[in-house]
């Protein structure tokens, strides 16, 4: 029984882990890597494995770093099931669909306007790559609501608990057995904080757990409390229309938009915030707002209580317009006056917000409101750096907008909450971090340590392999 780490080790992306047990192979996520170009085309250009030899796929949720290579798996080779919540399935269709119509068209427009002698990268996959991954989905529901386990072989079962990190996110239990030895292996794949709007809180694992990967994007920080940011957030609005300013906020459509939009909803009616022009520049983020009405049954029910009793729809809202063409998209560049721009996506390495960006990132009126983590070596993170100028779509631009970072607004677990969660699990052994850079993750095993002493921690580098039984 054994471990390797093919992604997201001292990184956030491109989620990769394969269990070995008895000659079958369970892969847990198959993401696309999200960094330097050069690095991300040799990385999520062919699987480090061959996907024929993969008898089965766990897949936590649908973030592209998490899902975003499945069509590379089922194109070249991979005949199993890919198992993952209800929701993750009917998301991962938006949001692969996306990903390989986001490729086709950045490789259009640099082709176009790239220099003569720099390399343009032709896409990852196509549509119909796509098309074909979606049929080998099979749909797994919560263990809350059948009791039910799912069996892979008669040695190896799975469950899910409820991740709390987006719509659908499942921390992962499988049960081994090997050489008369049972193990239980937990992956919390992303996991989500307490009291956040829309989603329940993160289960917590009641089985015992030999081996727990799991995330640690901020595992040495503390995020500040939600109505901390709700009031920076407050007065970014109030300040855009006092100096009829923009504010343009990259953002991961799947998640982060939605939770956006459901505060500022409640901001407007409340009459905190005025009532500025938003739109939401995303037809995939519209198609996952869609997905998160007809599954409403994964909400707590705070989120339904204010816009229940109104008889409201908790995503939509008088001022907020939700964008779907081209056309509509380029006419944002010629509207005068005070407005918000939502767009995808959240680290600025494609997508309809690099337009955006191009066009206000040198307007020292302007704001750019980071809400989510930025992988390092991204646009996104330069930018959160200070950086300038930015290199977009193969051109330089002076960063003269403002650029202010709420991580309160993030969908990830932060120091306190990681520790706590894992402290919980019963018979933990081993704890493997993963999804992190280094400095967060050395931080947060160094704190391990300390709370707990018993529990080896280990900080995996990538392709590196743990055997678990002699461990």
């Amino acid at each position: 029984m054994n471990i390797t780490f093919f992604g997201a080790a001292q990184n956030v992306t491109g989620s990769k882990h394969l269990i070995e047990s008895n000659g079958f192979r369970v892969l847990l996520d198959c993401g696309l890597y999200q960094g330097k170009r050069d690095v991300s085309n040799q990385l999520n250009r062919k699987l480090p494995f061959d996907p024929a030899s993969i008898d089965a796929v766990i897949l936590s949720h649908a973030h592209t770093d998490h899902c975003g290579m499945l069509p590379i798996l089922v194109r070249d080779g991979f005949k199993g099931k890919i198992y993952c919540t209800t929701a993750t399935m009917d998301i991962a269709k938006f949001i692969l669909l996306d990903s390989a119509a986001v490729q086709a068209q950045d490789f259009l427009y640099r082709t176009e306007h790239a220099p003569e002698n720099q390399e343009v990268f032709p896409p990852f996959y196509t549509k119909e790559d796509v098309e074909r991954a979606l049929s080998f989905f099979e749909p797994v529901p919560y263990f809350r609501l059948t009791e039910k386990w799912q069996q892979l072989n008669e040695n190896i079962r799975f469950k899910f608990y409820d991740a709390g990190h987006i719509l659908g996110s499942a921390i992962t239990y499988l049960e081994i057995k090997e050489a008369g030895v049972v193990k239980g292996i937990g992956f919390t794949g992303d996991i989500g904080k307490s009291g956040a709007p829309i989603l329940h809180d993160p289960e917590l694992i009641e089985e015992n757990v030999d081996y727990f990967i799991s995330e640690a994007t901020y595992g040495g920080r503390e995020h500040k409390p939600l109505s901390v940011a709700t009031e920076q957030l407050k007065a970014l609005v109030v300040e855009a229309e006092k100096n009829s300013s923009k504010i343009i906020v990259p953002a991961f459509a799947l998640g982060r938009v939605q939770e956006l939009v459901y505060l500022l909803h409640d901001l407007t009616d409340k009459g905190d915030i005025p009532r500025i022009p938003m739109y939401v520049d995303s037809p995939l983020a519209l198609n996952i707002s869609e997905v998160f009405l007809k599954h409403s049954e994964d909400f707590n029910q705070e989120s339904w209580k204010e816009f229940g009793s109104r008889h409201e729809q908790i995503l939509r809202f008088r001022n907020l317009n939700y964008i779907h063409s081209i056309e509509e998209s380029k006419a944002l560049n010629t509207k005068i006056g005070s407005l918000m721009i939502i767009a995808s996506s959240g680290m600025m390495e494609g997508g309809r917000i690099l337009h955006h960006l191009k066009n206000n990132i040198s307007d020292s009126r302007n704001t750019i409101l980071i809400t989510g983590y930025q992988a390092e070596h991204t646009l996104g993170r330069k930018i959160q750096d200070g950086i300038t100028p930015v290199r977009i779509f193969d051109r330089y631009y002076d960063v003269k907008a403002k650029v202010l970072t709420i991580d309160e607004f993030s969908a990830h677990a932060d120091q306190p909450f990681l520790l706590e969660y894992i402290r919980k699990l019963k018979g933990l052994k081993k704890l493997f971090l993963v999804h992190s850079e280094l400095d967060q993750s050395e931080a947060f095993k160094t704190i391990m340590h300390q709370a707990e002493p018993g529990v080896s921690v280990e900080i995996p580098v990538l392709s590196e392999k743990f055997d678990l039984l002699s461990s």
